[in-house]
């Protein structure tokens, strides 16, 4: 197994739900800000808006939080909200990639830096790390979606370019610049997704023993915990034996 997928469920096991929860709704409610300032407040006309409302909506977040958000945009908060991507390498040279909104460039970047620092890694040049992963677009449907076969025919139908199916659920992936398309296919197909995000999808994973795997699990936390901090992505490989003590840890 392998991605920041895979300490969100670490994380939510380790009973951390409700802090989880909360830093989740703050990193979403900044998004739909975000896209709400630089495109206007109607999801019709605003796809990052919409793609921001519906992944809020996934994670059951209040509707009154959700026009909040959109309020504060046309308040002229989020004026100073700027988008930053920080790169790197962690424990055993495992590539990391992290999305940043924030309203202090120097805060944000001494922070990160600070994470690295602490878990043995280093912060590098913006694309010292970021020729290692295709920018996709990454589409999660709930297993209740449909049979593996069902959402694959559907998934080529849209367009897409592969699906990976589990117990979990159905994620497709396809081409950054047809995310809106594929998206609007599949719903018509399968309804509504869970999620749609464009992400980092590392090429090719890099296998890390148990203890590197507990340092990289200490930087992703650190840094997800981060206020400014909106996604994390590493080409991390932890073996099942590995993950298992993890989470029992």
């Amino acid at each position: 197994m392998a991605g920041h997928s895979q300490f969100k469920n670490i994380m939510h096991r380790k009973g951390r739900q409700d802090a989880v929860r909360s830093k989740l709704f703050s990193k979403l409610s900044k998004e739909i800000t975000v896209a709400a300032k630089a495109g206007g407040p109607d999801p019709d006309a605003n796809p990052r808006l919409r793609l921001a409302i519906q992944n809020a909506k996934a994670q059951s977040m209040p509707k009154d939080n959700i026009q909040r958000a959109i309020n504060k945009s046309q308040a002229g908060e989020g004026d100073n909200y700027e988008e930053i991507r920080y790169e790197g390498y962690g424990p055993g040279g495992v590539a990391v990639i992290v999305e940043a909104l924030t309203d202090n460039r120097n805060r944000s970047a001494s922070n990160v830096r600070s994470y690295f620092t602490k878990c043995g890694g280093s912060m590098g040049e913006t694309g010292s790390v970021s020729f290692m992963f295709d920018r996709v677009g990454e589409i999660v449907y709930k297993p209740e979606a449909g049979s593996a076969e069902a959402v694959l025919e559907a998934a080529i139908e849209a367009g897409a370019d592969d699906v990976q199916s589990d117990e979990e659920g159905h994620v497709v992936t396809c081409a950054f610049e047809s995310l809106g398309e594929v998206s609007k296919a599949l719903e018509e197909a399968l309804g509504e997704a869970d999620t749609v995000n464009t992400v980092w999808k590392p090429q090719t994973l890099s296998p890390i023993d148990a203890e590197k795997a507990q340092t990289m699990m200490k930087l992703i936390g650190l840094l997800e915990d981060d206020d400014d901090v909106q996604n994390v992505y590493a080409n991390y490989d932890i073996d099942a034996e590995t993950l298992a003590s993890l989470t029992a840890a």
